[in-house]
């Protein structure tokens, strides 16, 4: 359902704290092994499409880098980088999540094992100015927050100059059509620009779940104000070998239209 008084910044950390602390058991169990979440040593994979960045490089050479991951759910990707020579963060505003990464990345006995674990909001990010090398997100916090242009600007603060910034997050155009991998979701319903969030209640009529809708152009502006350069906007193609479903991704619909869109800024 959509709300005429959209939840502000202080309801949605609170929904969606609750939410994926209840969650992280189940969503662990659905997706876990497609992101190698309980890997000690993890996996980064950007989307739904199997993107990996071993393959795709969209951070660059991280090695002796300072890389902060925001919206870590439980860290597959931190603990990844960390093999690759980061000196990798994380960060996560769901105690649930943090605590399966926590488990996986004790049973590392390589670099994986070091990576610090934060709980924290990505639009109040614990860390000084200039903290940073890279900073990214995949499918973590972006979408979940009333104020996403915040954590741009936040991601701003904490790089250096130079930094790269880069998150993957549900395509704008997807907001158009119902929740659905199958054929109902081919059918165009709802207003592209309609940006009132999605949410859900429970029986005491308090917010439970909330996802916040930017349109393509949003995003650019928020990047652009926070003072990053964009430098590509990557939209996955459904992969010949993906026969999986995954919530509203399916084969049938990535074949017709794209289900990520993975910005890549960087500070000058």
């Amino acid at each position: 359902m959509t709300s005429t008084n959209p939840p502000g910044h202080g309801e949605s950390v609170r929904a969606s704290r609750s939410w994926w602390d209840s969650e992280a058991s189940d969503y662990h169990e659905r997706h876990g092994d497609f992101l190698g979440a309980h890997s000690p040593d993890g996996e980064f994979i950007w989307c739904p499409e199997g993107l990996h960045e071993g393959d795709w490089h969209l951070l660059g050479d991280v090695a002796g880098r300072d890389v902060l991951e925001i919206g870590c759910g439980s860290a597959p990707c931190a603990r990844w980088i960390a093999g690759q020579g980061a000196r990798a963060v994380a960060v996560d505003l769901s105690e649930g999540m943090l605590r399966v990464g926590a488990e996986a990345a004790s049973r590392s006995s390589g670099p994986a094992a070091s990576v610090p674990l934060i709980q924290a909001d990505a639009g109040r990010l614990p860390f000084a100015d200039a903290s940073f090398d890279v900073a990214f997100s995949a499918f973590g916090a972006i979408p979940f927050v009333a104020d996403s242009a915040g954590v741009m600007a936040e991601a701003a603060r904490v790089l250096r100059p130079g930094g790269r910034f880069v998150f993957s997050v549900n395509h704008p155009m997807r907001w158009i059509f119902r929740d659905d991998p199958g054929p109902d979701g081919l059918r165009a319903v709802f207003p592209y620009f309609d940006r009132s969030p999605y949410t859900e209640y429970d029986d005491d009529g308090e917010l439970s779940y909330v996802e916040h809708h930017r349109t393509v152009g949003d995003r650019i502006r928020e990047l652009v104000a926070a003072g990053f350069v964009v430098q590509d906007l990557i939209e996955p193609e459904w992969p010949e070998w993906l026969d999986r479903e995954w919530g509203q991704w399916s084969p049938l619909r990535g074949g017709i239209f794209p289900g990520t869109a993975i910005f890549v800024a960087a500070l000058p």
